[in-house]
């Protein structure tokens, strides 16, 4: 009786290793599709635009003060 038991052990974890092998292929058996660059990096400018940067005429000074 202790060897059918054995045995019956045996053929159990032969199985249950089959089914994790079985499992762990489904899961992890192929690489994840390839990421692009470009999805992977976000371009942000690194500070707020500011309006008045752009805000100045260089012929303003002369419309005011020479004429």
């Amino acid at each position: 009786m202790r060897e059918s038991r054995e045995s019956r052990e045996n053929e159990n974890e032969a199985t249950d290793k089959d089914t994790a092998a079985a499992a762990r292929h489904a899961r992890f058996g192929r690489l994840p599709e390839p990421v692009r660059a470009e999805d992977m990096v976000e371009e942000r400018p690194a500070t707020a635009p500011d309006p008045a940067r752009h805000a100045y005429d260089p012929d303003e000074w002369m419309v005011r003060y020479c004429l």
